[in-house]
């Protein structure tokens, strides 16, 4: 009798030991349960008869209509020549038309007649040859059309700033000649809202200066900044990720992470954009973007924009040993060589899998740090990788997750996969308190263009004596 008390004493003691413990097992992996990844691909149709395709574009093109050192027509008969298959012309304060019409001319940049530059467009048959395909590349017609994005405008043409925001999809005219005004992005995200327009926010780097300081890519008063503009207007869908060379911009994807981490709190994907810029023609196989579409046409460009299935290419950009790679710089333009190439993405509960070629680096960012990297066999044939959100320490506090391939070609990004936690997302709310107005008042006061023009002047000053 003694004996078995001293059992049951036993086992009740040993339950109320194991118990908790059990307990908290349980609400771990219920909290390790309790999300969902939300995939910008999910619509995207990859095999079969009905399978999307995958279609190279530009958003960001310039020409002699305003400051390229290229000539309208040569700009898109090159892009074509090249492979692409949409394109968008996006002169400073130039809303493009259909490229058979003739340009609107800007008193701005009459000096390029001035040195010898005259502005041709395409005549009607050139036109319809390259929408439908016909148009001949080394002697053979190409047989896949390159379409026509109109309505693209690189807005704030004349600051000193760059704080540039491409439109797309304006209104003819509706733009024309908008000079801007310094450190006012938000006026021309309104602009483009005004006339139903999606837009982005162009190389933010060159505004942030973060080629000097990579710290001011994390910069709170500055990422608030883009934040509350992103956060406050729908149709500001973004920012360049990738920009022509990277000259300027090559830690944007750090400004990247930190918007995505400033604005997914509440409900917004921030969509990353990859464009030429293209002043140069040496530039047209620098920067551009990937999208997933059922057919190449300006309304599903437009669905795709604002849906983020498309992916992000550089052929082109500095080292970077410290996060996102590469070890080394990189500049494969003109080369000939594939670029890094997603061609299936999916996911199963906590677990994403991308089936991609022609990369030997795979890096998974989350929440602007690097949680997963592996080096693999680079090969045109394609071949899968899985990331298991469930083996990542931590994985249900973030926000996001986002993929990287890297190989000889190049460096391609997805957009992000976010992570939903099932919570209500509250309502942005700006911040309009005295000291919050003050400070825009302030920084509206040190935007006047003499204030910037001194500061620009003093700067090159400085730098010349240091020389």
């Amino acid at each position: 009798m003694k004996k078995a008390f001293r059992r049951w004493i036993a086992a009740v003691l040993v339950f109320c030991l194991v118990a908790p413990t059990c307990v908290v097992a349980a609400a771990a992996a219920d909290e390790k349960s309790s999300y969902t990844i939300v995939s910008p691909y999910e619509e995207v149709v990859w095999t079969g008869d009905k399978a999307w395709g995958a279609y190279k574009g530009n958003l960001h093109t310039h020409s002699f209509v305003s400051d390229a050192e290229v000539d309208y027509r040569d700009m898109i008969i090159e892009y074509y020549n090249q492979g692409f298959d949409f394109l968008a012309m996006t002169d400073h304060g130039v809303t493009g038309k259909a490229w058979n019409e003739k340009p609107t001319e800007l008193p701005l940049y009459l000096y390029q007649r001035v040195i010898g530059h005259t502005v041709h467009y395409l005549t009607d048959e050139e036109y319809n040859a390259i929408q439908d395909g016909s148009y001949p590349v080394d002697g053979q017609a190409r047989g896949r059309g390159m379409t026509c994005i109109t309505g693209g405008n690189e807005l704030n043409a004349l600051t000193i700033s760059k704080d540039h925001v491409n439109a797309i999809f304006l209104p003819e005219h509706a733009g024309d000649n908008y000079l801007g005004y310094e450190n006012d992005y938000e006026g021309a995200v309104r602009l483009s809202q005004h006339y139903g327009a999606p837009c982005f926010i162009n190389h933010p780097g060159d505004w942030l200066n973060s080629n000097d300081d990579r710290a001011n890519c994390s910069d709170p008063v500055k990422i608030s900044y883009f934040a509350d503009i992103l956060l406050r207007y729908d149709n500001c869908l973004g920012m360049e990720v990738f920009n022509e060379h990277n000259g300027t911009t090559g830690y944007d994807r750090d400004t990247w992470d930190n918007l995505l981490m400033a604005c997914l709190p509440y409900g917004k994907r921030v969509i990353g954009f990859a464009n030429g810029d293209t002043h140069y023609l040496r530039d047209v196989d620098s920067s551009y973007s990937v999208f997933m579409m059922e057919e190449n046409t300006p309304e599903n460009v437009r669905k795709t924009m604002a849906s983020g299935a498309f992916f992000m290419v550089t052929r082109v950009i500095r080292k970077d040993t410290e996060k996102f790679g590469p070890e080394e710089d990189m500049d494969v333009r003109d080369s000939g060589l594939p670029y890094p190439t997603f061609s299936n993405i999916q996911v199963d509960g906590h677990k994403i899998t991308v089936e991609c070629s022609n990369a030997d680096d795979i890096r998974w960012v989350a929440n602007g740090s690097v949680i997963e990297k592996a080096s693999v066999e680079e090969s045109d044939a394609p071949a899968a990788y899985t990331i298991d959100l469930d083996t990542i320490d931590g994985a249900e506090d973030f926000l996001y997750v986002r993929c990287q391939i890297m190989g000889k070609g190049g460096i391609t990004l997805t957009q992000a996969f976010v992570i939903d936690d099932g919570a209500e997302k509250p309502v942005y709310e700006r911040d309009n308190s005295p000291s919050a107005v003050a400070v825009r008042g302030l920084r509206q006061f040190l935007s006047l263009r003499i204030f910037v023009l001194f500061k620009k002047l003093f700067s090159l000053l400085a730098s010349a004596i240091k020389k």
